[in-house]
């Protein structure tokens, strides 16, 4: 029986992460973990507060290890995170200017085996009651790229369209296996 590597899809709003998500995972017959802050806006109809950001780091986390522990079970080779503590933490300070989720989501992000930077090179779409808009996506993109190179973490740059995003991001996959 393997353990499943944790794939983190992580990137600006509107970067396609729960598409690629799903993709990977129904292509490669594998879990995935959906944002969870994306069922709490949809439960909860508002965004969260500052105060409930810890809450939707702590549970994406949760979601990642019981998606581990059922990828290992059915022995699949990877679970596809979409987004990450990370992105969390990069949203509390960039929403709420608090920086206190930073050192906890550095730390969890070492879980990564592979993260899968999406470039904000598609249509910006409005999602539901989350989204800042367009504006907000390269601050967020360049906040993502400072924090994964203070941590040092194994990254893919993933950009284009269509079929040759879902390829890029496959080969990338396949480099670390």
């Amino acid at each position: 029986m393997t353990t499943a590597k944790l794939i983190c899809i992580i990137g600006a709003e509107s970067t396609g992460k729960t598409t690629l998500a799903q993709t990977l995972a129904t292509q490669l017959d594998c879990p995935w973990v959906p944002e969870y802050l994306r069922e709490f806006c949809d439960s909860h109809r508002r965004t969260p507060t500052q105060y409930e950001q810890l809450l939707i780091l702590k549970t994406q986390v949760v979601n990642e290890v019981s998606a581990k522990v059922s990828a290992r079970a059915r022995n699949r080779p990877y679970v596809f995170c979409d987004t990450a503590p990370l992105l969390t933490a990069i949203y509390s300070d960039f929403v709420f200017a608090d920086k206190s989720l930073y050192a906890r989501a550095r730390t969890l992000h070492s879980r990564y085996a592979l993260t899968l930077l999406l470039e904000p090179d598609i249509a910006w779409l409005a999602d539901g009651m989350q989204r800042d808009g367009p504006h907000v996506r390269e601050p967020i993109t360049n906040l993502i790229k400072r924090e994964l190179a203070t941590i040092n973490a194994p990254v893919a740059r993933i950009s284009g369209t269509g079929d040759a995003r879902i390829q890029a991001a496959i080969d990338a996959i396949r480099a670390i296996s």
